[in-house]
């Protein structure tokens, strides 16, 4: 074994030995329902707050901190980390545990629940070095599997966007969110609708305490000031790119079909007016492709008054 591979090992003893003192300290066991999996590899926890390129001029709101462990990395690179925890036993020791931080605040809040504009702007009125700082933030989080798609669709869709996502999700999660045409899903073409994802490492299973039965991944989501494609009613083109994968193993006319209430005869007319082939599936649509077939059928709403939401 590599003087590199012992080094790691030994800290990583350090890190579990710290987490399980905590928990034992305050008598508290891990939360399945909430999906809790502390971090235990500094090596990756470093990977996570260089992926987010923090300057002291960086707003970041840190999803599900658990024993603050990310928190404590995140503080010495940010001005200020929002870190909001769900479980209310793990806010107060947080709370306890960085009393003496300057640039920390810890929100016992569902993240779901907070507006991120009206939560920054309220945090700012706390700290008043960052009044003249810009509205823009970042979020960092080691996400819950179970509400990866919730939290990234919260984020993407606020009416304050962060400028950059970087978010621990499953890895089989975030190979689909990279996806390119040919094996896009509802969750890729969501994603990269509002920004580019890149998976920047992969994350062991025993990187965590308790382990998870998947391993994970490093997700960063550059956040595209305005979307790649041209959309004046987003709710409705994300209704027609759900139809399109209501049953992504059928042809694209079938599923269209089935997902909107129209006839063949009606969908093979307006795939075709979009220059798609009607045998191809969903999930070989470019974005670019599915804005086109868009505005084809938001053609057809304004003719005859049907809707594709």
């Amino acid at each position: 074994m590599t003087a590199n591979k012992e080094y790691r090992k030994d800290d990583h003893k350090t890190l579990l030995a710290r987490t399980k003192g905590v928990l034992r300290r305050f008598n508290l066991s891990t939360r399945k329902s909430l999906g809790q999996h502390f971090l235990i590899d500094r090596e990756i926890l470093e990977k996570v707050a260089s992926a987010a390129e923090l300057t002291t001029n960086d707003i970041v709101i840190e999803v599900g901190p658990g024993l603050g462990v990310l928190t404590k990395e995140l503080a010495k690179r940010a001005g200020l980390v929002i870190a909001v925890e769900l479980d209310d036993r793990l806010a107060a020791i947080l709370k306890q545990d960085l009393a003496a931080a300057k640039n920390v605040a810890v929100i016992n809040e569902d993240i779901l629940r907070v507006d991120p504009a009206a939560l920054i702007k309220r945090q700012k009125l706390s700290f008043p070095a960052l009044e003249d700082k810009p509205a823009g933030y970042k979020v960092v989080a080691n996400l819950p599997y179970y509400i990866t798609s919730a939290v990234l669709r919260y984020f993407l869709e606020a009416s304050l966007k962060p400028r950059l996502m970087v978010v621990m999700v499953q890895k089989e999660v975030a190979e689909a969110i990279v996806a390119k045409p040919g094996s896009m899903s509802l969750l890729s073409v969501g994603v990269q609708f509002y920004g580019e994802p890149e998976i920047v490492s992969y994350v062991p299973a025993d990187s965590f305490y308790p382990a998870p039965k998947v391993d994970s991944a490093i997700l960063t989501i550059n956040i595209y000031p305005q979307p790649p494609v041209v959309v004046d009613d987003i709710d409705d083109f994300f209704g027609l790119v759900r139809a399109g994968f209501c049953a992504p193993r059928k042809q694209l006319v079938n599923t269209l079909a089935q997902g909107l209430g129209l006839s063949k005869p009606e969908v093979l007319s307006l795939l075709d007016r979009a220059n798609i082939i009607y045998k191809r599936r969903a999930e070989t649509l470019s974005i670019e492709e599915w804005q086109r077939l868009w505005q084809i059928f938001r053609g057809k709403q304004y003719a005859d008054g049907s809707g594709a939401g």
